[in-house]
């Protein structure tokens, strides 16, 4: 539904009133650079606020400009994301820095579509940074912004629908404020996080409350529309912690896919009637090459990723004969226990590590 002329003058200058008083003192907010708008808007992809403030203030540290970045190598740059999960967005994030500064002359493009064009950039970054660093007329569409502009205009399109973005974006640029996009849409982003949430919207003190069609009707609590979610498939893994000479053994990940680039120890999926422990030998043999024997259950770990779930076993395992022979993993190394905290690991066996003995 598009709004009258009249509601959406009445929604930007209330809302921008609004925002002008109530907005959250953020890092990323205080005389941020187009550089500095850009890594939070990655890390805010997928991530609340209030996790990604302390990677922001320690990355912006250790990368200030985004010739740091873009002379980094990769390895150190995971290591600095680790526990933020989205690995792909720090990948992509450091190539998308050595274009610019191969390519653009170091400077964070102000065409739309050149930006849009870089790795990892997709509409939302795109609008996001375009609009706040730069002052362009994008709007941009989160889950904060798809809830709240249901709520509004009581918009029945599934938020979580195949093609609820484009539906929302259309009514979005609509209302966009264009002569401050960038407050505009970060007022729109403030609303959804801290007024109009996902439950028990605080109505009572929402600047759009008198133009709000749901609240009119009594139907906050019916929107957004969402499509019921399939089941989430569950992952049984059994993982080998491998003691040999004082070190264990663990293995890199492809650059790319789930995961690429961090280390991890190595392991795999149990199959159906399989001990786990046996799998663990399974799994090591074939993966690494290397025999070993369980010696120990450590400790079960269950950790979600945003499409399936996993069950992870995993055993102290004694070494007993082979060379590393990688099938699948990228690199590996023996690594003294108290050294693994130099290497980026996925957040499931950060679990389990600070359980691990070092018997030296």
């Amino acid at each position: 539904m598009t709004p009258a002329a009249d509601a959406t003058i009445s929604i930007r200058k209330s809302l921008l009133r609004w925002y002008r008083f109530n907005q959250r003192a953020l890092p990323w907010r205080d005389n941020a650079s187009p550089y500095g708008i850009w890594v939070s808007e990655v890390m805010l992809q997928q991530t609340q606020v209030k996790t990604v403030i302390p990677y922001y203030l320690k990355f912006m540290e250790t990368y200030p400009d985004i010739h740091d970045l873009a002379g980094a190598d990769l390895e150190p740059i995971l290591k600095s994301w680790e526990g933020l999960g989205y690995y792909a967005r720090a990948r992509n994030l450091h190539k998308a820095a050595g274009i610019v500064v191969r390519e653009m002359e170091g400077k964070v493009p102000k065409d739309f579509n050149q930006f849009l064009s870089l790795p990892g950039v997709g509409d939302y970054i795109a609008s996001a940074v375009q609009s706040i660093a730069f002052g362009r007329a994008h709007a941009v569409v989160d889950g904060n912004v798809k809830r709240v502009l249901a709520r509004l205009f009581c918009l029945e399109t599934p938020v979580n629908q195949g093609n609820a973005h484009k539906t929302f974006k259309a009514v979005a640029t609509n209302l966009l404020e264009t002569r401050k996009p960038g407050s505009f849409n970060q007022a729109l982003m403030e609303l959804g996080a801290l007024v109009c949430t996902p439950r028990s919207p605080d109505c009572t003190t929402c600047p759009l409350a008198g133009d709000c069609m749901s609240f009119d009707r009594g139907q906050t609590d019916e929107f957004p529309f969402r499509i019921k979610k399939k089941k989430v498939p569950v992952h049984h893994i059994a993982v080998g912690i491998v003691r040999k000479n004082g070190r264990v053994l663990i293995t890199r990940r492809k650059l790319d896919g789930l995961l690429g680039g961090l280390w991890e120890f190595p392991g795999g999926k149990v199959e159906n009637g399989e001990p786990p422990d046996q799998a663990c030998v399974r799994e090591l043999r074939e993966e690494t090459g290397i025999k070993v024997e369980p010696q120990a259950f450590l400790t079960r770990i269950n950790h979600a990723y945003t499409h399936f779930k996993i069950e992870m076993d995993v055993f102290y395992c004694n070494y007993i004969s082979g060379q590393v022979t990688l099938n699948g993993p990228i690199d590996h190394k023996w690594v003294k226990i108290k050294k693994l905290h130099q290497y980026p690991f996925p957040r499931a066996n950060l679990k389990f590590m600070p359980l691990i003995v070092d018997e030296n």
